[in-house]
This record gives C-alpha cells, structure tokens and sequence, in this order.
C-alpha cells in the first residue's frame, strides 16, 4: 500500500488547497509570459523596415533623390554614347556582335560626372592612396555620407556603434586597368583600393561603424540580395542602422565585348523590356544607397519614414535550360516567399518593378512568373502594374536592384507610377491574356489597395541568385505640433560647415540656389536638419534669418563676397570646442528680461515656471509678475535685490536648460556674484530647490541692510587699487577683479567718493554702479549671522 506524501496529504486540507491555487496560478502566470516571450521573438523576425534616407548618382543627372525622381517623372532617357575618357568607340564598336573583339553597340549609361572628381582630402584618404582607390570605392563613399544626411544622421555620431555595411559590387574594371600597367608601377595600395570586400570595409573604417560589414557579389542581384541580408541582421538585433546598396562603374570595354559577342546587348542601346522589339540590354553604371532601421526604432527616434519594407527573400535557379538562363519557378518561389514574410497576398500588391533587362528569353520568363503568382486575383479592372527603371537609365548590374528599390521608393512618396520607356507594341512572346497587366507609358496616380500602397522589387543575377522585396508607403507622418501658447520663434539659426573655404561657399550656394525654388518651405525645419543632421567641420558659417527667402538672400550675398549683418562665418581649431558658461552678477537686470524666450521655448518657459512655482513661498508672489511686470508701478520691483537675485537666478537657470536642450553643454561653469549660486546648481552642489531657497534669503537679508554703500568700477590693477583703500580697509574692499586692468571696489559711500576721486586725479577711469547696497564689502557683514 502506497502512503500519502506530505504534500499530497496537504492537499486535501484547506491550507493545502490554497498553496495548490497559488502554485497553478503562478504557473500560468509563468506561462503566459513566456508566450508573450516568444511572441515578440517571432514578431522579431518579421517586423517591417524602415527606409530613413536616399543617396544615389545614376546616369541622365540622377546625382541626388530629387533630380532622380524628375528624370523618372518626365521619361528621361539616360542612355548616352561611351564618353571619350571610358575607351574608343571607333576603336570597338563594329555593328556584327560576332566580329571578334567589337562591340556591337556605341551606347551605355553613364554618369555625368568625371569618375576621377573624388574629394580624397575630405575622406583622410591621400593623394597617392586614391589614384589606386577604384572609382566605385569612391562613389560608395560620397553616397553613403550623402545618404546620411538625407536621413538627418550626422555621420560623426555613427562611430563606435553596430552600424552595418552592405555593398553589392560585381565589376573590377579598374583593378584590370591598374594590373595591365608594368608590375613595378604596382604601388601598397592596389588591394585595399580595389578588393571588393574593403568596399564595404572601407565604409565602416571611415566612419567607425562596427555592426556587420560585407560585400555581395552575386552578379545582378548582388545589390537587392544586400538589402535582404541587411533586413535579416537588423531583424536579428545584430545591427540598429544599415547602409545598403550597390554600386558599378564601366571603365574597360573588355566586358562589353563579351556580352556582345554573346548576343545580349542590344545595338540600339535601349532596354525595350516587354516590346516586342526587345532585343537585348545597355550596360550602365551608377550608385544607389539605403539607410535602413527597424520600423519601431525609426518611429521611436521620429525619423522621416520614407517607406517601409514588409518582406525579403532570396533564392538560386539551380538547374535549368542554361548557366545563364532564368528560371520560372523559381522566380515565382521568390516572389512568394518575399510575400510570405510580409504577412501578404498577390492581390495587395498594385505595382511591380521588374528585372526586365529587355531580352527575347528573359522577358518573357519574368512574366510569365509574375503571372503565375498574380494572375489569378486580378481582373482587367485591376490589372498588375509593371515597369522597368532600366529602360531609362540601362541596367546598371551591381547597382540595378537598388536603383529599382530607390525608383519604387520615390514613387511611394509622390503617389504616383513614372512611366516605362521604348513600350509600343506588347511582345507576343508572353502570355499577356493569362495576367490583366498594364505598362504604364505616361505618368499615373498610384491606385490604393484597401488604403495601401505596396510594390515588389525583383532582382535576377545571371549566376541564378535570384531576390525579391516588397515594399509599401510609409507613414503618414505630421510635424509635431507646437505647445498651445507658443509663438513662433521669431530669428532662427541655420549653420553650415565644410572642410575647406571653397567647399563652404559651394554649400553655401547649393543651399541658396534650392531654397530658391522652395520659398515657402519651413525655416524651422530647414534649420534643424542643417544644424543636427550633418557633422560639424573647421570652416563654419551661421545665418540668422527670420524666413526662407531671408536665408536664401543671405546666402546669395555671402557667394558673391558681400557680409550682409547676421551671415557670422569662422575657423575652429577643433571639431569639439570645450564649453564654458559664465553667470553674470546683480546689475544685468532689467524689466521684462527673458519675456520672448518665455513666450517662444517651451523649455525656457517649462524651466522658469518651475522656478516660480518654488519661489511662491519665499516672495509672497509670482516671480513672473517681478519678470513681466502688468503694469508701470511693478516695472521696479525688478531692481529690489530681494527680487533681483532670485530673478537673475531663475533666468540664468532657465537659459541653461535651453542651451542644453538646443545640445550647447557646457565643460566648466563659473559664476560672478549671483552666478556663482547658478554655476554651483549646475555643478551639482546642490538642488535647484535649495538654491533657490538659499538665493531667496540672501537676496531678502541683504536689502533688509542699510542703503549708505556705493560700489565703482575701476580701470586699474588690483595692486593699485589695494594701497589706495588700505586706510579704509574697515569700510572698503575689493568686490570683484574682473581682469588685469578691471577692479570694482565696494563699501561706505563717503570713502568710496573720496577713493574715487584720487584715482581720477591720476588719470585713472572710474564709473559708479546702480546698485543699492555695497555688496561683497565689510558693509555685509551684519546679515552673516542670520
């Protein structure tokens, strides 16, 4: 027979009954935390990204998001013939793709701008270093910073943190160049300046950034497989910003041969995705960067959300028709996978932004696997909209998936679709009648899907790494709004710095010449960028303006060499100047004081109430009926030391909380009389009740004193001025040595008067002082007990 255990005999009593409900009940409790737990693991792994900033240089002057955008809108083409500095056209173009050694075509993307223009001081790379540096290294490098600052991150605030680097890059057009020289001209630099792997270290080494660093190479969809594997690391906490993208650059023309004799390219140097006259691709070049966080960090630190990526994946062809070939199925695979993450179905999604290189086999493949996908929750009245960045701009390889994600993105801001280019006759190589799609050829309204705006970005390499991304609209984001009473302030400062006096006037005129055009656009803001959202270099400049088209006036007039009042512009000797404030004494009163910043800065104005809110008990009244006085007869409360001291002090407190708010904080406090009670709070020698309590019965104590005292100011040296009040050294002192050829003396009226007067018969100035006592003299000494 089995005996009861203690505690299964406990059970059946009514103390053991108790103990049993406590034990389920904390067992539950136990439970359901850790679902909570795992939940918000697993939500982890799928929460939304958020793109905060753009940069980007692609061919047809896309050197920047806006200029991008309108090349996009307008149905630009981008396709030029091969510059003159890239290689010899009459050299190898020859209109037989198979002649040996030509080129069938005489047309590419290119940038706009010398790929040798490369501001090396800027980066601390020398001059020596960057002629071995591959120009897609440099690229990646003003991007990057470029992209930053679009995101309103100062790129100095980055170093020490797990930020992550991200780079596709397939071509080495320029380490073919350098290695095609004599191996003596082979310098220390040839690796670092051209080994993919150092394109993203390099990043991360200039600006210290110490989060992941990694460089992509999976032909044509290295850069979009970078974004997903950015995702995938900031979803897993191994990071808390990302720069992604890609870049490539076309140097030699050794490639082009190769591809034209392999009968990809098409002679006319235009993509022609989906028309029936598609007959191959135009090589480009160009760089696209992305700053990326997760959703609920950029939503925390109130960043500008551009858009927001939902889902990501990647995947191979495997085996298939051919090395080089697409594959249907997996293609489809991709797509569903990316939706999958996202929590989405085919028929949330309204637009997607195809790979469409523009060839006969390619084309028709990709479509058929958006059809697959798509198809069947579409209806001629909501066909799928499809359309090719490469049709404007070429395909740009390493760069392409980010130059299609930067395209889709831009889109999703303006609400609106840019029109697909060289699309007049659909090709009958694809199952058109199996998907309601529409090409757009003009620009269209963005249609919503149940409030959404979402679109897909697919990538395909030619090594068969295929990836996908699906991406909606931001947020709708409002400025935040101003306190109910505040007023809008009426100056504002905008700062800008750079690294060398040109560079200065040349950012000067930048801005100048865009607020030109944006007359109307909020100064407030355009200030708080510029001052918060770049780092801070030698050369510096400050506007003080009261709007826009006041900014805009003045930095005109600074670029053509005129210093018109409020343009201040310096040298810093170093990039973090140590800081010290001074608190001034009793005589900087005046009624009034503070009153705009109270009405203006909810910090002055939080920080000055709770001043008056402290001192209520010690005044008898409000401390702001001494500080804005109502009416006449109150307008010299002010000067009554019994108000003046706490009212210098409260103010003093109150703007040091604003400079501090405005990130000016000091490295050494010090204090002149009155200011010194304010440089101690500041210094942590005590609380601010307590300060204020203290300068309250001082300020009391001292008027309470007879009014007989004078105090004089002085120009001449302490050693002077002492033998000359030695006779009366009971009734006279040094009150304050303000430098060397600075004294105030303080004391009796009478032997102050006489004191002064010899000093004016030496030719020595003086000046009395509006005050009403002699403070810091022998004539304080009767309050010292009380």
């Amino acid at each position: 027979m089995i005996q009861p255990t203690e505690a299964s005999s406990m059970a059946n009593t009514g103390s053991g009954t108790t103990d049993y409900r406590t034990l389920m009940s904390k067992a539950l409790l136990e439970l359901k935390d850790m679902r909570s737990k795992l939940a918000a693991s697993e939500a982890k792994k799928t929460e939304p990204i958020a793109v905060v900033g753009l940069g980007c240089r692609f061919p047809g002057g896309g050197n920047q998001p806006d200029d991008f955008w309108t090349l996009l809108r307008e149905g630009k083409d981008g396709i030029t013939e091969v510059p003159r500095d890239r290689w010899n056209l009459d050299t190898f173009y020859h209109p037989d793709p198979d002649a040996p050694g030509k080129i069938v075509s005489r047309y590419g993307g290119f940038l706009d701008q010398q790929l040798d223009q490369f501001d090396a001081e800027f980066f601390g790379i020398t001059p020596r270093e960057a002629a071995s540096l591959d120009p897609q290294q440099r690229l990646l490098l003003e991007v990057s910073w470029e992209a930053l600052e679009h995101a309103g991150i100062a790129p100095a605030q980055l170093s020490g943190s797990p930020t992550g680097v991200f780079v596709g890059i397939c071509s080495n057009d320029y380490s073919q160049k350098l290695l095609n020289r004599d191996v003596t001209a082979i310098d220390a630099y040839l690796a670092t300046g051209n080994c993919h792997s150092v394109a993203a270290g390099r990043l991360s080494y200039g600006l210290g950034l110490q989060g992941p660093s990694l460089a992509v190479d999976t032909a044509c969809s290295s850069s979009l497989v970078a974004v997903h594997l950015a995702v995938q690391h900031l979803r897993a906490g191994e990071c808390n910003l990302a720069l992604v993208g890609g870049v490539n650059a076309l140097l030699s023309p050794e490639f082009s041969v190769n591809f034209s004799r392999a009968h990809m390219l098409a002679a006319d140097g235009r993509c022609k995705t989906f028309d029936a006259a598609a007959n191959g691709y135009v090589r480009a070049e160009g760089c696209g960067i992305v700053c990326l966080k997760r959703l609920s960090d950029a939503e925390a630190a109130g960043d500008r959300i551009l858009a927001v990526i939902r889902g990501s994946a990647i995947n191979q062809d495997g085996a298939s028709s051919g090395l080089t070939v697409p594959n249907g199925p997996a293609q489809q695979a991709v797509i569903r996978q990316a939706l999958a993450q996202g929590n989405l179905s085919p028929h949330q999604v309204s637009y997607i932004e195809a790979h469409g290189t523009g060839t006969q086999l390619g084309d028709p493949i990709e479509v058929g696997a958006l059809a697959a996908v798509f198809g069947p929750e579409r209806s001629p009245e909501n066909p799928l909209i499809v359309g090719s960045l490469k049709t404007n701009i070429g395909h740009s390889e390493g760069a392409a998936g980010i130059a299609g994600l930067i395209k889709v993105i831009l889109a999703l801001q303006h609400g609106e679709i840019p029109p697909h280019l060289h699309f007049s006759q659909p090709s009958p190589h694809m199952p058109w009648a199996e998907l309601p799609l529409t090409v757009p050829t003009q620009v269209m309204p963005w249609p919503t899907v149940n409030g959404r705006r979402i679109a897909g970005v697919s990538s395909f390499g030619f090594s068969g790494t295929n990836a996908h991304i699906v991406v909606e609209a931001g947020p709708e984001q409002s400025p935040i709004a101003s306190a109910p009473t505040a007023q809008a302030r009426p100056l504002h400062v905008m700062t800008l710095s750079a690294k060398t006096p040109a560079a200065l006037t040349a950012l000067a005129d930048c801005h100048a010449r865009h607020w030109a055009q944006c007359p109307d656009a909020d100064i407030a803001n355009i200030c708080f960028s510029a001052n918060t959202g770049r780092s801070h270099f030698k050369h510096r400049l400050s506007v003080v303006a009261a709007s826009t088209q006041q900014l805009q006036e003045m930095l005109t007039a600074y670029t053509q060499d005129q210093a018109p009042v409020g343009i201040h512009q310096t040298q810093v000797a170093v990039e973090s100047p140590q800081i010290a404030f001074l608190f001034t004494g009793q005589g900087a009163q005046f009624a009034g004081m503070g009153r705009s910043l109270y009405d203006t800065q909810p910090i002055f104005r939080q920080a000055l109430d709770r001043c008056d809110a402290i001192l209520q008990a010690y005044l008898g009244r409000s401390l702001l009926s001494v500080l804005h006085p109502s009416n006449v007869e109150d307008e010299a409360l002010i000067d009554q030391t019994a108000y003046t001291q706490p009212a210098l002090f409260a103010v003093e407190y109150a703007l040091t909380k604003l400079w501090q708010a405005w990130g000016v904080r000091p490295n050494v406090v010090m204090g002149h009389s009155i200011g010194e009670y304010v440089a101690a709070h500041q210094a942590g020698v005590f609380s601010l009740a307590d300060g204020l309590k203290l300068i309250a019965a001082r300020g009391r104590l001292m008027q309470a004193l007879p009014k007989d005292g004078a105090m004089v100011v002085v120009a001449s040296s302490e050693d002077q001025v002492a033998s000359l009040i030695q006779p009366y050294a009971d009734e006279v002192s040094i009150a304050a040595i303000n430098g060397p050829g600075n004294v105030v003396i303080s004391g009796r009226q009478e032997p102050v008067a006489v004191i002064a007067a010899q000093l004016n018969d030496r030719g020595i100035k003086t000046k009395a002082l509006q005050v009403s006592h002699a403070f810091h003299s022998p004539l304080m000494a009767p309050i010292l007990s009380e």
